[in-house]
C-alpha cells in the first residue's frame, strides 16, 4: 500500500503531483533544489547550480484557458498569453490555495533514488538527499520524478566541423541567453528554428547588426492571434477538429492543413516550408515573417562547417564576419539520481508506458511526470498524468500486466532512435493523449451522454476549445465548478481586452451559438453512426494527426 510519496521538483509537474497526492489521501514530500517553486518558469539572471530558466522576454505559447490547472482557472483579468512573471504568480496562487508549500523542502538536492532490497515485494525506494551539506536517507513507498525534459542542453558540436577547432568567435547554447543587450551591434548566427530559435532571432534582430537563422527542417509558422483575434489554441484545439481529423482521409486532411498554414503567408516564398514537405515542425511566432520580409533576419540552410570567422552552409553560400553562434538545439533529459539499472530502461519517453511508467519494474511505484511533448500545453498533460498516477498509488486505478505494457510500448516506439535535435517530431496530439490518460483514470467526459442530459454543455465541449475543465466533470476529483468554468471560458478570454469599451451592436457570442446549432446535425449523425455501427468506435488513439 502506497502512503509516503517522494516528489522530485517543484515546477508545474511537482505542484500538480503534490496536490493530486493530497487529493488521494497520500503523504507527499517534495524535494526542490532551489529556494522557490516554478521550475524553468522562475526567471533568474544567473545559472546557479546549472539551473535552467526561461529568458527575460518569454511569453507562453499556449493561452491561459488552455494551460491552467483543471480546477483552478487563471484570474479573469490576466492576459491570455502570460509573461513568465504572471505565470509564476499563478503558480504561487495555486500553491497557496491548496496549501502545497508546507510539503516542499527547498534547497534540497536529490542525490540518489534506489530500489530497496525487498523492492519486488514492497515496491519501496531509498532516497538520499542533501540540504546545506547535510545528507539524509529516506524510505518512500513511491517516487514521482517531476524534473521535466529541460534538464541538460543538447549542444551537437560534432555535427558542425570547425566550431571548436577553427572558429574564433563566441558560441553558446540558448540556455545561457537571458537578454539581447550583450549582442548589440554583432553579427549573430542562430542554429535551430524551434520556438526558442524563432523567439531569440526576432529579439536579437532589434539590436544586432545582422541575424542569420539556420534550419535543417521545413517549418510552418503560426501566430498566437487566430481568427477574429481569439487565441490560436482555443480556436484550433477542439474535439470537433479532432473528430474531423479522424473522419477525413489523411491525404485530404494534409491538404486542408497546408492550405490553412499558407493562409497567413506563403511559406515557400520565405524559404520556410512547402506543401511537399513530409517532415516538418510547427512554431508560434508573430514577428518572424516580418523580420524576414524586412531583412533583419536572413534564413539560411544547415551549416556545413565553420572557418575562423565565417559559416559555410549546405547550399555552398558563406556568411562572413560571424561574431556569435547561438545554438537553439534543445535539451536532453538525464535522471542522474536514478540508479543505473533504472536509467537504462529510459531511452526517451517512448520507452515508458503511456510516457510515464517504466514497464519492466516489478512494482509500478516510479512515475516520470511531464516528460511528454504535446501539440498543446504540457502543463495540462502533466496534471493529467499526476491524477492518474496518484489514483494508481491509492489503489483506485490499475495497470495492465507487464506483458501488455511492454507490447504497448514496443508498438508505439519506432526501431530507430531519433536525434534529440529532432525531438519536435516526437510531439503527439494534445487531445489524443489527454483523452487516453483520462480514459485510464476514469475521468473522460462522454459528449454523447451529455448531449442527452446537458446539450448546452455538450456543444461547448465538442465545438469549443478542449480546456482542462472538461476533465473535472466526472469521476474522481470531480469539481462542481467545472461546468460553469467551461461555459464562461470565453468571458475570461475577453475580459482583459475590455479595457476600452467601444459600441458594437454585433455580438460574437451569438455567432458562436448559431454555429453550434447548425453543427448539431453533425453531432447527431455522429451519434447515430457510433450506435448503429459500433465497429466505428472512435478511441482517443484513433485521431489521425500529422
Amino acid at each position: 500500500m502506497v502512503r509516503q510519496v517522494a516528489v522530485i521538483g517543484a515546477g508545474v509537474g511537482g505542484l500538480a503531483s503534490i496536490k493530486c497526492c493530497l487529493d488521494e489521501g497520500l503523504e507527499p514530500t517534495c524535494f526542490e533544489r532551489s529556494e522557490d517553486i516554478g521550475g524553468i518558469w522562475r526567471y533568474t539572471d544567473s545559472m546557479d547550480g546549472g539551473r535552467v530558466s526561461v529568458y527575460r522576454s518569454v511569453i507562453t505559447n499556449t493561452s491561459k484557458e488552455m494551460s491552467c490547472f483543471s480546477d483552478f482557472p487563471c484570474p479573469e483579468d490576466f492576459p491570455n498569453y502570460l509573461p513568465h512573471s504572471l505565470l509564476l504568480e499563478y503558480f504561487r496562487m495555486y500553491a497557496r490555495h491548496f496549501n502545497l508549500l508546507q510539503h516542499i523542502r527547498f534547497k534540497t538536492t536529490v542525490l540518489s533514488v534506489k530500489k530497496r532490497t525487498d523492492f519486488s515485494t514492497s515496491g519501496q525506494w531509498e532516497v538520499v538527499t542533501e540540504t546545506c551539506g547535510v545528507r539524509q536517507s529516506h524510505v518512500f513507498d513511491a517516487v514521482m520524478v517531476c524534473t521535466g525534459h529541460y534538464q541538460e542542453p543538447y549542444l551537437p558540436l560534432a555535427a558542425f566541423p570547425g566550431i571548436v577547432t577553427r572558429f574564433k568567435g563566441q558560441y553558446l547554447h540558448s540556455r545561457e541567453y537571458k537578454d539581447a543587450e550583450a549582442f548589440r551591434g554583432k553579427r549573430v548566427l542562430v542554429v535551430g528554428i524551434g520556438n526558442t530559435g524563432g523567439d531569440l532571432s526576432v529579439e536579437l534582430s532589434r539590436v544586432a547588426a545582422k541575424v542569420f537563422l539556420s534550419t535543417r527542417s521545413s517549418t510552418w509558422v503560426f501566430s498566437r492571434v487566430s481568427d477574429h483575434g481569439f487565441p490560436l489554441d482555443m480556436v484550433n484545439t477542439t474535439r470537433f477538429n479532432h473528430f474531423l481529423e479522424w473522419l477525413l482521409p489523411s491525404a485530404l486532411m494534409k491538404r486542408i492543413k497546408f492550405r490553412k498554414f499558407n493562409s497567413w503567408f506563403n511559406h515557400a516564398n520565405y524559404g520556410l516550408a512547402s506543401t511537399k514537405s513530409s517532415n516538418f515542425k510547427i512554431i508560434v511566432n508573430e514577428e518572424l515573417p516580418f523580420c524576414l520580409l524586412s531583412g533583419t533576419i536572413v534564413l539560411k540552410p544547415n551549416v556545413k562547417e565553420f572557418t575562423e570567422s565565417s559559416a559555410v552552409f549546405g547550399d555552398g553560400t558563406t556568411e562572413e564576419n560571424i561574431d556569435v553562434v547561438l545554438f537553439a538545439t534543445g535539451y536532453i533529459f538525464s535522471f542522474s539520481f536514478l540508479e543505473e539499472s533504472i536509467r537504462n530502461l529510459i531511452d526517451d519517453n517512448r520507452s515508458l508506458y503511456k510516457r510515464i511508467f517504466p514497464p519492466q519494474l516489478e512494482k509500478p511505484t516510479l512515475a516520470i511526470i511531464g516528460l511528454v511533448q504535446l501539440t498543446g500545453s504540457v502543463m495540462v498533460g502533466a496534471e493529467m498524468q499526476a491524477r492518474w498516477v496518484t489514483g494508481i498509488f491509492a489503489g483506485w486505478n490499475k495497470l495492465p500486466p507487464t506483458s501488455k505494457m511492454m507490447a504497448d510500448v514496443l508498438k508505439k516506439k519506432p526501431p530507430v532512435k531519433r536525434n534529440p535535435f529532432e525531438r519536435e517530431n516526437l510531439k503527439i496530439s494534445f487531445i489524443s493523449y489527454t483523452d487516453e490518460i483520462a480514459l485510464c483514470a476514469g475521468i473522460k467526459p462522454s459528449v454523447l451522454r451529455l448531449l442527452l442530459t446537458d446539450p448546452r454543455l455538450a456543444l461547448a465541449i465538442f465545438f469549443g476549445p478542449c480546456t482542462p475543465y472538461q476533465y473535472r466533470l466526472v469521476g474522481r476529483g470531480k469539481w462542481n465548478g467545472a461546468r460553469n468554468a467551461i461555459l464562461t471560458q470565453w468571458q475570461r478570454t475577453l475580459k482583459p481586452l475590455r479595457t476600452r469599451v467601444v459600441d458594437d451592436s454585433s455580438d460574437s457570442s451569438d455567432g458562436w451559438h448559431w454555429m453550434c446549432l447548425l453543427a448539431l446535425p453533425v453531432a447527431l449523425t455522429a451519434s447515430f453512426l457510433f450506435f448503429k455501427y459500433p465497429w466505428l468506435g472512435w478511441s482517443p488513439q484513433a485521431g489521425a494527426h500529422l
